[in-house]
């Protein structure tokens, strides 16, 4: 082969990659353009003005495509199919209590994503703003308001498997003191003290007593469900195999996943109800794998996302393991009833 045929068949083999290059380039372009333009189809979204205090309401991020998709977008609780009244405010995780929301946002660099948790007002407005050290992965607020929580993955981005660390923060919203990590805190495992460099914290709730919290613990390849003080700092396992609990709202149980034998590596969870009583387990009429922190709609029923079209839809089932699921609303993410 002549030197100049091999420079033939390099400058052929550069101008392939060339236009393979650029054909992705344009086709990410255009993604990036239908994702700002309104589907047909799909839910209306128009913009309009989004408090935390109204009765009947329900807040979500909008998955929607179309220039509101992220924002914090409201619907009747009644009526989850109507019209929808888009804020302006982006989240990727949201969640609120008397007045107070959370809101964990990507802030876009030239160079990579970084991200922020905002603590906002009861009109949206922000009130404080805390840097987070990954990406967002759950938030809750207090009943109380009083105090906000959040989990980023600092190392991975998916629960499915066991290769990831998470970092879970506490901030009081009133004096702005923020506990970074709770891996600071002290834990009590099985009655006894517990140290373990592999610890990992995610999927905080909140009891209205303003110092009683529960999270999962990740250590040594188990979960735990843990009860915290925020006033000792201490946390103590309670149950095994609980991951994002989420407290009902007479503080009696606990909706989480849970691992399930038989089910794929990538999608390994059923969806539980803990009576805190007995410790009794009852699984829920959800057959497919959740990966949510649930909310309880009222005290009869759970509410999680799963994916859609849009990227996620909304669907609710009974919290006593009767019943079906039932879709919600299509297109949304991180519901505050």
């Amino acid at each position: 082969m002549t030197v100049r045929t091999r420079i033939l068949i390099l400058l052929s083999a550069v101008a392939v990659l060339a236009a393979v290059g650029l054909a992705a380039v344009l086709h990410a372009s255009a993604r990036a353009d239908r994702r700002d333009q309104t589907q047909s189809g799909g839910p209306k979204v128009t913009a309009g003005t989004v408090t935390l205090t109204g009765h009947g309401r329900l807040v979500f991020r909008n998955m929607a495509w179309g220039p509101h998709r992220d924002e914090l977008t409201t619907v009747p609780a009644a009526d989850p199919s109507a019209a929808r009244t888009a804020s302006g405010v982006k989240c990727l995780r949201f969640y609120a209590a008397s007045g107070t929301g959370v809101c964990l946002q990507a802030v876009h660099g030239p160079v990579s994503d970084t991200y922020r948790a905002l603590i906002l007002d009861a009109r949206l407005r922000t009130r404080d703003r805390y840097d987070v050290p990954g990406i967002p992965s759950r938030a809750r607020v207090s009943p109380t308001g009083h105090f906000a929580a959040w989990t980023a993955f600092v190392g991975g981005d998916s629960y499915a498997g066991t290769n990831f660390s998470t970092r879970t923060a506490i901030a009081d919203t009133r004096t702005g003191e923020l506990i970074p990590s709770l891996e600071a805190f002290r834990i009590v495992k099985d009655g006894h003290p517990y140290r373990a460099a592999d610890t990992n914290f995610w999927g905080v709730t909140f009891a209205p007593d303003d110092r009683t919290f529960y999270a999962t613990l990740a250590t040594k390849g188990s979960t735990y469900l843990v009860r915290g003080d925020l006033r000792t700092r201490t946390v103590t396992t309670l149950h095994t195999n609980v991951e994002c609990p989420s407290l009902s709202p007479d503080g009696t149980r606990i909706a989480y996943k849970k691992r399930a034998k038989g089910l794929p590596e990538d999608a390994p969870w059923h969806l539980y109800v803990l009576d805190l009583g007995t410790m009794r387990e009852t699984p829920l009429a959800e057959p497919r794998s959740v990966d949510d922190q649930a909310v309880w709609r009222d005290a009869h029923t759970i509410v999680y996302a799963l994916p859609g079209d849009y990227g996620a839809d909304l669907y609710e089932v009974p919290a006593d393991g009767t019943g079906a699921p039932r879709r919600l609303l299509t297109a949304g993410l991180s519901p505050v009833f």
